[in-house]
């Protein structure tokens, strides 16, 4: 799954006496009525949000991710790509405006009645 917002915040880095570790942010979504949504990053995933600030816009591909825990449901997204959410829409903005005019239009095809084709229909 995925889900495009802005940062609202990251967490410092949690460590285990296990050595697993995870990393956790806020990303809030652009939608009328805005959700603030949590997600965790994992082992060698922590990494993946020191190339981004509080602020910026992202696109977070996550996995959901149940358990059970003595009798208490527990739901984590976990997070396993980042990408920028305005590297798709910067490239097609920064496009020149006449390369849709340099294209050739299409050419309608052509019917001759007069040519005797064996097609059977």
């Amino acid at each position: 799954m995925d889900l495009t917002g802005k940062i609202k915040l990251i967490k410092d880095e949690q460590s285990f006496a296990s050595g697993f570790t995870k990393k956790e942010f806020v990303v809030t979504t652009e939608e009328q009525y805005p959700q603030d949504i949590q997600f965790e990053l994992i082992k060698d995933k922590t990494s993946l949000i020191s190339n981004y600030n509080v602020g910026d816009n992202i696109k977070v591909h996550f996995n959901i991710r149940g358990s059970e825990y003595q009798g208490r449901y527990f739901v984590n997204l976990q997070a396993w790509r980042l990408e920028s959410a305005i590297a798709g829409s910067a490239a097609a903005a920064s496009a020149p405006s006449y390369a849709a005019a340099s294209a050739p239009a299409p050419v309608a095809p052509s019917f001759d009645a007069t040519v005797d084709d064996d097609l059977p229909f």
